[in-house]
């Protein structure tokens, strides 16, 4: 965003009209991968909605050409409000700004300059060329956090990442035999499947994979159009069994390894896992580098839903952007499981502090969300 732009003010309008697209790309929050949560709400000079659309699925028209296919001719002489900046460049769809052009549009509103490379104030400028009045900056701060992973992708190269965790009154994961069904509640459960649905990889370790067999997919009762995420497993020396659950018949089980024999790694391939040799770390998977190659894959948020030592691997390293945690109302005391293994802290400024950014009942549990201080 320019100076200019920043001294720009925005009328009451405008940020309704924003809002509103806002709400639209919300809708795409389950089926947009790898693309970003778009909405475009387009007004006429009269101060009527004349056209509204979202981005429904990568590979299908951007909310701005859903917008304009609605609005017809009373697009010309309007103002467009779109969440992100109208893409330039040719992917799978043509690009947008030249659709607006060819419209006629008075205006353009972004919330945001799209931090993608291949766009990045290009779109803005083709506008501006064509003699288009072009804003930005308006309502920036909450279409960023619509887009928190495809940002943080294109901005540096690897995922937004949350780790959830199911846990006590007294931060236990499980009993010390292992047994952790169940810690919350039934709507604690159906809420964990609503934000599988929202990301694009769940990221486990082969030890709860092992000891669990989970399936790790999106189960949601009410009927939303979900794209199943990818499921991923951190198995350094190739453990994993090749009628895991986690497997799947959907070809969406990619596997992180350091070192395996042929017939390990053809038996899984046979059964359409993705291999992927990963550099090591201290004998194990290095995670940056699975994160990196999953940003390079356009896998855009990642869940993770592990045991203490992966979830103190990833908070060590630094990898860790959120926490969800769901905490019953339960006492299990000190031989259970923690949250994270990490190695001992000998003073409260070598704590690892976090911010309380959100706080909800589900059902009888709290659901607590944590960002990196």
């Amino acid at each position: 965003m320019t100076k200019s732009d920043r001294l720009m003010s925005f009328l009451p309008i405008d940020h309704e009209h924003m809002a509103r697209a806002l709400r639209l790309a919300e809708r795409g929050v389950c089926t947009t991968d790898p693309n970003p949560n778009v909405g475009c709400v387009i007004v006429a000079g009269d101060g009527r909605v004349v056209g509204e659309g979202w981005h429904e699925r990568a590979g299908q028209g951007h909310a701005e050409v859903l917008a304009l296919a609605q609005a017809g001719d009373r697009a010309a002489g309007s103002t467009v409000y779109v969440t992100l900046e109208p893409c330039s460049h040719h992917g799978r769809t043509p690009p947008c700004a030249d659709a607006l052009i060819a419209a006629g549009v008075a205006r353009v509103v972004c919330a945001m300059e799209d931090p993608n490379p291949q766009v990045a104030g290009q779109g803005k400028a083709a506008l501006e060329l064509a003699g288009i009045r072009v804003q930005s900056g308006l309502m920036a701060s909450a279409a960023r956090e619509l887009n928190r992973g495809f940002v943080a992708r294109m901005e540096r190269g690897r995922p937004w990442l949350r780790v959830k965790l199911a846990v006590s009154a007294d931060g236990r994961t499980a009993m010390a035999s292992g047994e952790s069904k169940w810690i919350t509640g039934e709507a604690a459960r159906a809420d964990v499947h609503r934000l599988r649905a929202r990301s694009s990889a769940i990221l486990t370790g082969i030890g709860t994979v092992l000891a669990d067999d989970p399936q790790l997919n999106a189960r949601c009762a009410e009927p939303i159009n979900i794209e199943q995420p990818l499921r991923v497993v951190a198995d350094s020396s190739l453990r994993l069994n090749h009628d895991a659950k986690i497997i799947g018949a959907d070809g969406k089980a990619r596997v992180y390894f350091c070192s395996a024999n042929d017939d390990r790694q053809a038996a899984l391939k046979a059964e359409g896992v993705t291999l992927v040799k990963a550099p090591e770390s201290e004998g194990r998977v290095c995670l940056k580098a699975l994160l990196e190659d999953l940003a390079a894959a356009g896998v855009n948020d990642v869940l993770v839903e592990a045991g203490p030592a992966l979830n103190g691997r990833l908070l060590e390293a630094g990898l860790v952007d959120e926490v969800v945690v769901y905490q019953s109302a339960r006492i299990m005391g000190a031989a259970a499981r923690g949250m994270f293994d990490l190695p001992a802290v000998a003073t409260m400024d070598e704590s690892i502090k976090l911010q309380l950014c959100g706080q909800r009942f589900v059902g009888d549990d709290l659901r607590l969300t944590y960002r990196m201080a």
